[in-house]
């Protein structure tokens, strides 16, 4: 039995979400879609029951409560331990500037796949973590042409580039340098 397209299911992610809201927490709905028809096919499993009839053991506040708990407890281990935050490179970081300034033609050139977009940039970005976290690493020697892995070399380049470092960092210029490709990103 598909659980995600029963009544049932939607009236519990509906109720989980509300639950959340009240609580102050915001999580994806898939994330608690996921967690919801995990739970119910657990609780069916393991008491040898049918999902349909597992509905009656579920508790949308309950629920809520656990993932609530959760996310407020990696919260508080991540703050504490730096973990869960990404350095931020300077404001005028030019590779950072070129990774902006390319998602727009990325988009313009898949057509608008972003999925495409969102995988060329987080490589992009990953590349350029990598140059700045291990220079010399033995294992990616020459493996990024003449400036290597060395970070301040890399920056020399790319700024002789000249980037126009501002204007990627500026979101209505950005905003708009999207919708010129003739595609927008919208939250439905």
């Amino acid at each position: 039995m598909v659980v995600r397209n029963t009544k049932a299911f939607k009236e519990a992610v509906a109720q989980t979400l509300a639950e959340l809201a009240h609580q102050g927490v915001t999580l994806a709905p898939a994330t608690v879609e996921d967690t919801i028809e995990k739970n119910v096919r657990t609780a069916a499993d393991r008491l040898g029951i049918q999902v349909r009839s597992a509905w009656r053991y579920f508790d949308a506040a309950a629920l809520a409560a656990r993932l609530a708990d959760s996310s407020r407890s990696f919260e508080e281990s991540s703050t504490r331990k730096g973990a869960g935050q990404a350095p931020m490179p300077p404001v005028d970081n030019p590779e950072l500037a070129l990774i902006l300034a390319g998602v727009p033609n990325a988009l313009a050139q898949t057509g608008g796949d972003l999925y495409g977009v969102i995988v060329n940039v987080a490589v992009n970005a990953w590349i350029a973590g990598h140059i700045h976290g291990e220079d010399g690493c033995d294992g990616c020697e020459e493996s990024r042409g003449p400036s290597g892995h060395d970070w301040e070399d890399r920056m020399r380049v790319i700024t002789e580039m000249q980037p126009d470092i501002s204007k990627w960092f500026d979101r209505n210029v950005w905003t708009r340098a999207v919708n010129d490709t003739g595609f927008t990103v919208t939250r439905s």
